[in-house]
């Protein structure tokens, strides 16, 4: 745990009592706060109050009292209103901050010198963190990760000088963490996401903009206008950018050459690190990944060697590409995660002879926005709610069967599979959809797929994330 020290003596208050909520609420009382806490769910305030934390309706408050209010990410900050808590505070001057605020407090007050490389992006940013993480521990560096993924991040242990610490930061994380100042920070890039919480894609790009600004050394990735912009803006204002590709040669930056990864100096080229054979990283979305990781160890001061063999030892990320099992040819490939069409789009793009798991729950426009990779499959097998209206998108353009549950999807495609001679052929569940038609969520999906792949005869497990 990371104590709150930076609020010893102090009243805080604290709103939003979910994991994260109640890891920071104890991390405030182990600093010396005072705390009051309260949530909209009755039962999240029970169980608050069950484990020691003070709690009581903040509506009752006195709120000038309060030397700042602690939001959970996940409670409308802004759009599409402010939530009455924020509105109780702002009204009575009180800062509103968050998890990732007080962990920035904290490192400034116990360890300035930490190494810290915090990510975010609209896509890519777990596997960005994980793999960037991983290769810091390979390298045998105290590395702790949490924030967006995995622990809390207050749940880490304190800060130290040679103490790296790698956190995912969502735009929610973002907006509640006016002084963040990794010594890396990575944006990856910018689509239109959460925009019923940020109101305008500018306004969700000049969140994301915060993270980079507030870093010693901005890394941002320029393959679309607003990280392009993003970039251009903060080396005007003399910030140290380094610009990341996963297609174009830079004059200077990095980029993907294929599966070799690059350093540019003055528009001279020289390979930093390479991909080819790592299963865990394929893909164009992957080598962008790899890029930033790459740079940011670079920026804290891992040797090439160090980085190179993270990479190689990266095991990936459970339910996104994850490589589950083999048999023969026959790649059995978990992306479960991928719960609409943009998200099934980097595995679709990854490999050329699929057989394809789709359906579920249907998001908007289904699998149309898909139509570009529909050479690459050899036969879909449709699964779940979504199926007649996935086969009406598919039509003639590409076999399908329409199989009705994923055991008997895994099935039918490792049996097509195998008898395939084209090369490699991979049994992709990447259902472009949500789970909860037939699964609790898209974990438990994953799940089943695994074991049903893992147990059909001489199919032979591949290591799972760690």
């Amino acid at each position: 745990m990371v104590p709150a020290a930076s609020f010893a003596g102090k009243r805080v208050s604290l709103f939003g009592l979910g994991g994260s909520g109640i890891a920071t609420a104890h991390a405030l009382i182990a600093g010396g706060a005072e705390i009051l806490a309260w949530d909209d769910n009755p039962d999240s305030v029970a169980k608050a109050a069950a484990a020691g934390i003070a709690t009581g309706d903040l509506r009752a408050a006195d709120w000038p009292r309060f030397a700042a209010f602690v939001l959970s990410p996940g409670v409308p900050l802004t759009h599409p209103k402010p939530h009455w808590a924020v509105e109780l505070a702002r009204g009575a001057g009180v800062e509103v901050i968050g998890d990732v605020e007080l962990f920035c407090r904290e490192r400034i007050q116990r360890a300035p010198t930490a190494p810290f490389i915090a990510i975010t992006g609209t896509n890519g940013k777990s596997t960005t963190t994980a793999l960037t993480a991983h290769i810091l521990k390979s390298a045998g560096r105290d590395t702790q990760m949490g924030g967006n993924i995995g622990r809390a991040v207050m749940t880490l242990d304190p800060p130290e000088p040679k103490r790296h610490y790698v956190v995912e930061c969502s735009s929610y994380q973002v907006d509640l963490a006016p002084s963040i100042n990794p010594t890396a920070g990575i944006l990856l890039n910018l689509t239109p996401d959460h925009l019923d919480r940020h109101g305008t894609m500018a306004h969700y790009a000049s969140i994301k903009e915060r993270l980079v600004a507030g870093s010693d050394t901005a890394i941002i990735g320029i393959d679309d206008s607003w990280c392009a912009q993003i970039a251009d803006r903060l080396e005007r204002a003399g910030k140290q950018v380094i610009r990341i590709s996963k297609r174009l040669p830079l004059t200077d930056g990095y980029f993907a050459d294929g599966t070799n990864l690059m350093e540019a100096v003055n528009g001279r080229y020289s390979r930093v690190a390479f991909l080819e054979g790592i299963g865990s990283l394929r893909g164009q979305h992957n080598a962008q990944n790899a890029l930033a990781a790459v740079a940011a160890c670079l920026r804290i001061g891992l040797e090439l060697g160090e980085i190179q063999a993270g990479l190689e030892s990266f095991p990936g990320l459970a339910h996104r590409m994850e490589q589950v099992g083999r048999k023969g040819h026959v790649l059995f490939v978990n992306d479960s995660k991928a719960t609409n069409a943009d998200a099934a789009a980097p595995a679709l793009s990854s490999f050329n002879r699929i057989y394809w798991i789709a359906g579920g729950l249907p998001k908007e426009r289904g699998i149309e926005p898909l139509r570009g990779f529909f050479p690459r499959i050899a036969k879909a097998y449709l699964i779940g709610e979504a199926a007649p209206a996935f086969s009406a998108t598919l039509g003639e353009a590409v076999p399908y069967e329409i199989s009705g549950t994923l055991a008997a999807a895994v099935e039918h495609a490792a049996h097509d599979a195998a008898s395939d001679t084209g090369g490699e052929a991979v049994v992709l569940l990447s259902p472009a959809c949500a789970s909860f038609d037939q699964f609790k969520n898209f974990e438990v999906r994953g799940e089943a797929f695994r074991q049903a792949a893992t147990a059909i005869d001489g199919v032979r497990p591949i290591g799972g994330p760690r």
